[in-house]
């Protein structure tokens, strides 16, 4: 396990996990509503920018290893899974649409797994259907933690729309990448 700076960032993001849900939990008392929102919308923003910045450092100080090629996405999805459970108990989401995203992440994850075994992980690299995806989830959940107007502007109706887009691109990259894979999982059914 290669330690770098740009693992060492997606390690921090991973610790960042715990103390984003937690601030959930500290009685009003110690911290009020509006409060909550802000900072971890700004835990999750402070992810969202590790997240890019980690693999741009990885890139330019050539310290890319297949350690961190795994460790980023899996803090990635963590971080979304942990927010999206949170925004759902918080009645801010709806579970129908956490439950897609999580699902359609735990579906991709393991096709790409499988896919790697079989040596074809190319066929499921990430396409810009997906990148739209989270640009769309990663744009949306801020907005849903915040939870506030912003100059009288109706910061929640804007997250909403937004997760929703994620929910629907969401399917439909899901569906791209078994589409893509699916000639693979017959040909090796077929073999075996």
């Amino acid at each position: 396990m290669p330690f770098n700076i740009p693992n060492s960032l997606t390690w921090a993001r991973i610790a960042l996990i715990p103390l984003f849900v937690g601030i959930f939990y500290l009685p009003e008392s110690w911290m009020a509503v509006t409060h909550r929102n802000e900072l971890a919308t700004l835990f999750f923003v402070v992810a969202a920018v590790t997240d890019w910045f980690d693999g741009y450092l990885a890139r330019a100080l050539k310290q890319t290893s297949a350690f961190g090629a795994f460790l980023d996405p899996v803090a990635d999805k963590l971080m979304v899974a942990a927010a999206l459970i949170v925004l759902v108990q918080l009645a801010r989401v709806d579970a129908i649409i956490a439950v897609v995203i999580i699902g359609r992440e735990i579906t991709i994850s393991a096709l790409r797994e499988w896919m790697a075994r079989v040596g074809r992980s190319a066929s499921v690299a990430v396409a810009y259907v997906g990148k739209l995806k989270t640009a769309a989830q990663m744009a949306a959940i801020p907005l849903l933690l915040f939870d506030a107007p912003v100059l009288s502007f109706d910061v929640r109706l804007l997250g909403s729309i937004l997760i929703y887009i994620a929910a629907a691109l969401t399917l439909w990259s899901m569906g791209y990448y078994l589409h893509r894979a699916l000639p693979l999982l017959t040909q090796h059914d077929a073999e075996q």
